[in-house]
């Protein structure tokens, strides 16, 4: 099997936001079907998905993960939540689903067979640090799983991910927007899809004192958490110079009526079809930016 890209130039990133990603599989969703393949992805979080699946160019798989996934009596819930298996259930999503005969059946072959580099972070619960995965750590799709469950494994809501001796917290608490990585690869151009509307900036935690007593033996997340504001707020004052010189394209949302915790399949449905929507009048806008003729 041979897959070509045809962006060598920009990085695509993938920002997080949990189930907000179901307006965002709908802008990724215009990507593959205009055959705009980036040769660099990055994901954290809700975002390392859409880096799966955007590499296993899977457009049905892309929706499903973050609409049709919620009518599944195994996805999780307050049920779920309180026997510590988290509200949304991730051993199941990210290691059970992916099966041929599963839920969210995973082209692994055509994965693997695209050379575009990837890069998904997950924050290391016990040194405090992230830690960006590549291409070159996964061997199998168990791997690969495992890798996107960490960067998912959303605070409180979701239990840690144990992966290669590490226990990993979701990779939004590094921040959330990949771009540290990308330009540390060398990256001068960025396509950024953000979950977040134009204008959005991140407030101070709410409730420290809960988050404090959960997380009181892993005092790094705690720090992590309570200042992932700031850091989120810097790498958006980045993006926005990096737009007004021309280096970025950021795709906000139009309008984000979801929270990062929606599991209404009509709301979600909706949420998707927006973003396409959105996709499809900003196409002429993205391949100005990307030089496509």
């Amino acid at each position: 099997m041979q897959i070509v890209n045809n962006i060598k130039d920009t990085a695509l990133i993938f920002e997080g936001g949990g189930m907000r990603a179901s307006y965002t599989a709908g802008i990724l969703n215009n990507l593959l079907e205009q055959e705009i393949y980036f040769d660099y992805v990055a994901g954290i979080s809700a975002g390392s998905s859409h880096t799966a699946n955007y590499l296993s160019r899977d457009i049905a798989r892309s929706k499903r993960s973050f609409v049709d996934l919620v009518l599944d009596p195994n996805f999780g819930g307050w049920k779920s939540f309180i026997k510590r298996e988290g509200f949304f259930r991730s051993q199941y999503i990210y290691e059970e689903t992916h099966y041929p005969d599963a839920a969210l059946p995973f082209d692994f072959e055509t994965f693997m067979a695209n050379p575009a580099q990837l890069r998904i972070g997950a924050f290391d619960r016990d040194c405090g640090e992230m830690k960006y995965f590549a291409k070159e750590d996964i061997h199998q799709i168990s791997d690969l799983m495992k890798i996107v469950r960490s960067s998912s494994s959303m605070p409180i809501f979701m239990p840690e991910t144990y992966y290669s001796n590490h226990y990993y917290v979701d990779g939004g608490l590094g921040g959330g927007i990949p771009l540290d990585i990308a330009k540390k690869d060398g990256f001068k151009k960025f396509f950024v899809v953000l979950t977040r509307e134009k204008g959005y900036r991140k407030k101070p935690l709410k409730y420290t004192g809960i988050i404090k007593a959960y997380y009181r033996k892993y005092p790094l997340v705690v720090e992590a958490m309570l200042n992932r504001y700031k850091v989120y707020n810097q790498i958006l004052e980045e993006l926005e110079q990096l737009e007004s010189e021309g280096k970025a394209f950021l795709v906000y949302p139009e309008a984000m009526k979801i929270s990062n915790r929606e599991t209404n399949y009509e709301k979600l449905s909706e949420s998707y079809n927006l973003g396409y929507e959105q996709g499809q009048r900003d196409l002429p806008k993205w391949e100005k930016f990307l030089g496509i003729v």
